[in-house]
């Protein structure tokens, strides 16, 4: 990760504004409450999380992310906002996060996957470990890659090649059974952007598990 991102970090936030849609949708239906706590796994350049702390003053703040380069990126943005004291980051693997991690007595309230779940080899872990660091009545949120079938095909082959290229793998099996039926929309919403371009996701730890389950195969 460090390799990739060593030099992509001074350009990530302009490039990726263009392409990584979904993003402030997913930050306003957070509904987060004041005194809750917020990790976000994949955290990059804080982009998410300084956009979080302005969108909801009361809340506490928490960044994961493997890369070190990324998290230099991360630290210096935070400061630059005047953030520092509410926005946490720590280094480490999304499948083997917990509170504790963090030095933290209780679970996440919220726990957000921003265009990560498609980068992180082991996705189902680490879904599995944000469900079981949160509260049982907390929420996972997902916004990432959909599986492009409303657009022509020769955009699907090409721009899922282009994805390829940078070891981004769009979730698929994933998306099919956030879609599959008996789901409430109390416990799970899904929302499907342009084109099913891409999709952004608010669920509770259960049926982020529940949907696990299904998510059998692997993804294109």
């Amino acid at each position: 990760m460090d390799r990739i991102y060593r030099r992509q970090r001074y350009i990530y936030d302009l490039s990726r504004k263009y392409f990584l849609f979904g993003r402030d949708r997913l930050v306003r239906q957070l509904g987060a409450k004041a005194g809750e706590q917020i990790v976000e796994i994949g955290c990059g350049t804080a982009r998410n999380l300084i956009r979080i702390a302005r969108a909801y003053p009361g809340v506490q703040l928490y960044g994961l992310d493997a890369s070190a380069e990324m998290l230099r990126t991360a630290e210096a943005a935070i400061a630059r906002a005047k953030l520092s004291d509410r926005i946490v980051l720590r280094q480490g693997l999304a499948e083997e996060l917990t509170p504790a991690a963090f030095g933290l007595q209780r679970p996440f309230d919220h726990a957000i996957f921003s265009y990560s779940l498609s980068m992180i080899p082991d996705w189902r872990a680490a879904l599995a470990a944000a469900s079981n660091s949160l509260k049982p009545d907390g929420f996972v949120h997902v916004v990432d890659f959909g599986d492009f079938k409303k657009f022509w095909g020769t955009f699907e082959r090409s721009f899922t090649a282009y994805l390829n290229l940078w070891h981004v793998t769009p979730r698929t099996d994933f998306l099919r059974a956030l879609e599959a039926p008996g789901r409430s929309p109390e416990a799970l919403a899904l929302d499907l952007l342009t084109g099913r371009y891409a999709f952004v996701v608010k669920a509770v730890p259960s049926a982020i598990l529940s949907r696990l389950q299904r998510s059998t195969g692997t993804s294109r």
